[in-house]
């Protein structure tokens, strides 16, 4: 299911960050203390009453060496393309301005909803200020302070009523998986190559993003959904000039996927940016699968495919669980094997293991390797059950969640996957107090 985007747009300085990463805050609740994992604050999630939704925070954006109002001009362009509801925020502190207008005026050509936002108002006796950004034509303005927290709830409530009227679909089966990388990896290659064989059924279905079509196709009997990353080329000048914006549409795709295709190109070797991207597959649970594109152009001996592996496990350490692929989209070299490893992962990234096995390895486990102490006081284990799939997800009750460093959780992410098999798809593991 596709959540509704929210964007975040106004001048710089009027607290769209704080805001952002306000919401975000209350909605992540599980998280990896894990190095090498970065994510973008460009984009995140946000909850309310019971509501998800994806949020993008302009404030990050930024596009260097343009005039000031060229800067408003392409964050609000970029807020009208991707999002279901805008908040404008402007600020109360220093009253309406001519930028606040000038961004106004954009937003008047966009079809979306707008919720204005008055920002900085910390001072309860000082909201009967904010009845001049009435000028700007959107209705009630929302007085909020992102230092305090004040009068989020309000704003939030007219958000999540703003949201597009949710529609019946139809059950979908099919595996979804998204190709993801940097650009000119290969990934539209490698997306004519899947689906150029023969025995491949293909049809084109209505997409979940706009401007966007999903492609489902069969292959080997399975149904899979390709999940549009095309969109990353697209809106012209402001998206072919800054990486940022690929990471954001991959990001979108990758919240749509059961399983992430993360490619990376054999002849320019691994970057930064393919850290991020991947990086926040692995934070988002999603199943991955790194595929070396491109192999066929280097030039090999024996030890060739195994020293570039030996690089991609030490650059992402944190994708220990993901299985490599060697291919070539160019001479469809390994292509056909992309569909059943696909599945392959898929299937483990649902796997649900019974609660007796699942403390059988975790008991044996303590057992190979006794808990530490801490300050004197030993760690103690009760009981592990899986309260999630997609990715598998486990909680085990101990006697304190502080005693259990991060080794030892790791020893015992190991010890699970040495008797179950969760190739390609991360595992969660939360401690909690038997009380």
């Amino acid at each position: 299911m596709t959540l509704p985007t929210v964007a975040i747009i106004g001048r710089p300085n009027v607290g769209k960050s704080t805001i952002f990463n306000r919401i975000a805050g209350d909605r992540i609740s599980i998280v990896e203390d894990t190095p090498g994992v970065t994510r973008d604050r460009i984009y995140s999630h946000g909850e309310w009453l019971g509501k998800s939704f994806a949020m993008i925070d302009t404030g990050g954006i930024e596009i260097s060496d343009a005039p000031f109002m060229e800067q408003i001009k392409s964050q609000a362009e970029i807020a009208i393309d991707e999002a279901d509801v805008i908040i404008f925020m402007v600020s109360g502190k220093e009253g309406l301005t001519s930028e606040d207008e000038q961004v106004a005026k954009i937003l008047y050509r966009s079809d979306k909803p707008v919720v204005l936002a008055v920002n900085k108002v910390d001072n309860p006796e000082k909201r009967d200020d904010i009845y001049d950004f009435y000028a700007l034509g959107f209705g009630d303005p929302y007085p909020i302070s992102g230092v305090h927290g004040l009068g989020l709830g309000d704003l939030l409530d007219q958000v999540i009523a703003s949201f597009p009227e949710e529609t019946e679909q139809e059950p979908d089966d099919s595996i979804h998986f998204s190709i993801i990388g940097r650009p000119n990896v290969g990934k539209s290659s490698m997306v004519n190559a899947l689906l150029g064989e023969d025995r491949v059924i293909v049809s084109n279905v209505a997409g979940t993003t706009r401007d966007a079509i999903d492609t489902h196709f069969t292959a080997d009997g399975t149904d899979f959904t390709m999940i549009d990353t095309a969109g990353i080329r697209k809106r012209g000048k402001v998206y072919e000039n800054t990486e940022r914006y690929s990471v954001m549409r991959a990001m979108k795709a990758i919240d749509d996927s059961d399983v992430a295709l993360f490619v990376i190109n054999a002849e320019e070797g691994i970057r930064e940016q393919d850290k991020k991207v991947a990086g926040y597959a692995h934070e988002a649970g999603r199943g991955v699968i790194i595929v070396v594109n491109k192999w066929d152009t280097l030039k090999k001996d024996n030890h060739t495919q195994q020293d570039f592996e030996n690089v991609i496990r030490d650059e992402f350490q944190y994708l220990s669980y993901a299985p490599i692929i060697f291919v070539s989209a160019k001479t469809k070299q390994r292509i056909e094997k992309l569909p059943a490893l696909i599945k392959q992962v898929n299937e483990n990234h649902k796997r649900r293991i019974q609660s007796s096995a699942l403390n059988d390895v975790i008991m044996d486990a303590v057992a190979i390797h006794p808990t530490p102490t801490v300050s004197g006081k030993r760690l103690r284990i009760y009981y592990a059950t899986q309260v999630a799939v997609g990715p598998p997800t486990f909680v085990i009750f101990v006697n304190d969640p502080e005693l259990m460093h991060f080794s030892y959780q790791r020893f015992l992410d190991n010890q699970i996957r040495d008797h179950f098999d969760f190739t390609g798809t991360p595992i969660r593991i939360i401690k909690r107090n038997r009380k």
